[in-house]
């Protein structure tokens, strides 16, 4: 009887550690303040598909002509080919409008919760990704 409550008490510490960094690594609040979201506009300058968050890379102007390039984060690849966006949606060179919310620390990096393209096209994404799509 007791090596069975150990036995489930250490399976359980042990699934709880194997849980805890996935929780972590997918906590917004903890890396991102939505209470300050924004909208960048800027010019792509690289697009990375790839997992766990596919991102991009925009340069944006400020009001005196100084560029800072902002590293923005999306949902998964998956998660983004099932709301309508595909490999080729964003383009080094392409001007977009994007709805962010930036990181806490500061840094230039935010999750993106919008893209508007230069067609006109909103699509969403990060967060946002599994509440719509195209719009």
């Amino acid at each position: 009887m007791r090596k069975s409550k150990l036995r489930v008490l250490v399976g359980g510490i042990g699934l709880l550690v194997a849980v805890l960094p996935a929780v972590a690594h997918h906590a917004f609040v903890a890396q991102y303040d939505a209470s300050k979201s924004t909208t960048l506009n800027g010019v792509v300058t690289k697009v990375e598909w790839t997992n766990p968050h596919a991102r991009f890379y925009v340069d944006v102007k400020d009001k005196g002509g100084n560029v800072t390039n902002w590293n923005l984060e999306l949902a998964s690849p998956n998660a983004l080919r099932r709301l309508g966006w595909t490999r080729d949606i964003l383009k080094v060179g392409d001007q977009v409008s994007v709805f962010v919310a930036p990181a806490k620390d500061g840094a230039k990096m935010a999750n993106a919760r919008t893209v508007t393209l230069a067609d006109g096209r909103k699509m969403v994404a990060g967060i946002a990704a599994e509440q719509g799509g195209v719009q």
